[in-house]
C-alpha cells in the first residue's frame, strides 16, 4: 500500500513538473515573484533561522541591510525553485547560454594531460545548473556525489533530472569505489562536492571559523580527493543576473596527495566565505548551519588517537 501511494505521488510529482517545465522562463519567473510573496510574507518560511544567520554572520550591518539581504535571499531562492523546475526540459543550447564556465584554460589542461579534478562547490547560485559541465568538457566524465532520497521514485525523479546532460549522480557511501572504477576505465574525471552541509555528529572531525562563526565541516571530500590524486578546484559561481549565472574554475593545486590533513577544507571555506561576501543573497541561508556546537560536541564526544569520534553518552 505504501509503494502503491508513494508510486502515485511520484507519477503526480513528475507530471507536474513536466508540465511546468515547459513554460518559458519569463512566464516561470512571474510565478516566481508570486511565490516569493508568499513565502516571505505569508509564510514566512524558515524566517527566524534565516534572520538568525544573517544577524550572526554579519555583525557590522545593519538590520535594514538585513532586511535587504534577506528580501534578496527569498527573490533567489524563488527563482531556484522555478530554474531548477525548467531544468527537466531545458534545452542544451539555453542552459549553455544560461549557466556558463570560465577560467577553464588551467582546468582543461590537467584534464587533457589525464588528471581528474574535484570541483568544491557550495550552496549558492542554482547549483543544479552546474549539472551543465559536460556540455563545456565533452572529453571527460562528469559526476557529482548525493545524498540519495529514502522514497526510490522520488530518488528517480531527482537523478533523471540532475544526469540529463551526462552527468552521473553517484551515492555518497559508493563514491570512493566508484571513482577508482572509473578512473581505472581510464578516463578522466570531473567530480563536484557540495561540502557546506552540516555534519552528523560522528563525523565531525575538524572545525573551523565561517561567517564569525565556529563551524563543523565535511572532511570526506578532502580525503577522497588526496587518496585519489585529484586536482583541487574550486567553482566561483556569480549570478550574473537574473537566470544567468557564472561558475569560474579556479584550480588550485594540482598536487594534492601531501598536503597536510584538513588544508583543502580551510582553503575551500575561505574562498567560499569570499564569494558570500561578494553576493551574499544567493547563498542558501534558510539552512541550520550552525546547529552543532563545540561545547556540546565536547560534552558527548571524543577524538581518539586513531582519528575516530567516540560517544562518551548518548544524546538526550
Amino acid at each position: 500500500m505504501k509503494k502503491s501511494l508513494s508510486f502515485l505521488l511520484y507519477t503526480i510529482a513528475y507530471g507536474f513538473w513536466y508540465l511546468m517545465s515547459l513554460l518559458p522562463l519569463r512566464v516561470l519567473y512571474i510565478i516566481s515573484d508570486i511565490l516569493c510573496l508568499l513565502v516571505a510574507d505569508v509564510v514566512r518560511y524558515r524566517h527566524k533561522v534565516i534572520w538568525n544567520n544573517l544577524k550572526t554572520s554579519f555583525p557590522e550591518k545593519t538590520d535594514q541591510e538585513l532586511k535587504e539581504i534577506q528580501r534578496g535571499f527569498y527573490h533567489y531562492f524563488c527563482d531556484y525553485l522555478v530554474e531548477t523546475i525548467k531544468l527537466m526540459t531545458m534545452s542544451q543550447d539555453e542552459l549553455r547560454k544560461r549557466m556558463t564556465f570560465t577560467g577553464m584554460e588551467e582546468f582543461n589542461k590537467a584534464l587533457s594531460e589525464g588528471q581528474s579534478l574535484g570541483v568544491y562547490l557550495g550552496h549558492l547560485g542554482n547549483w543544479e545548473w552546474i549539472t551543465a559541465m559536460p556540455l563545456w568538457t565533452p572529453d571527460a566524465l562528469c559526476c557529482q556525489l548525493y545524498h540519495p532520497l529514502e522514497n526510490e521514485y522520488f530518488d528517480r525523479l531527482f537523478k533523471y533530472v540532475r544526469e540529463r546532460q551526462g552527468a552521473l549522480c553517484i551515492p555518497m557511501q559508493e563514491s570512493l569505489r566508484k571513482i577508482i572504477q572509473f578512473r581505472r576505465e581510464g578516463k578522466p574525471l570531473v567530480v563536484g562536492y557540495i561540502s557546506d552541509q552540516v555534519p552528523l555528529w560522528w563525523n565531525i572531525h575538524h572545525w573551523l571559523d565561517f561567517l564569525h562563526h565556529d563551524t563543523p565541516v565535511l572532511t570526506g571530500a578532502e580525503r577522497i580527493v588526496k587518496h585519489t590524486g585529484q586536482a583541487f578546484v574550486y567553482g566561483d559561481v556569480t549570478r550574473v543576473r537574473r537566470g544567468y549565472y557564472n561558475c569560474e574554475m579556479k584550480v588550485i593545486r594540482r598536487d594534492t596527495k601531501d598536503i597536510p590533513d584538513y588544508e583543502l577544507t580551510d582553503i575551500y571555506f575561505h574562498e567560499l566565505e569570499k564569494t558570500i561576501l561578494r553576493q551574499p543573497e544567493i547563498y542558501l541561508w534558510s539552512h541550520n548551519r550552525w546547529k552543532r556546537t563545540r561545547e556540546e560536541f565536547n560534552r558527548y564526544y571524543y577524538v581518539d588517537d586513531n582519528g575516530k569520534v567516540i560517544m562518551r553518552k548518548n544524546l538526550s
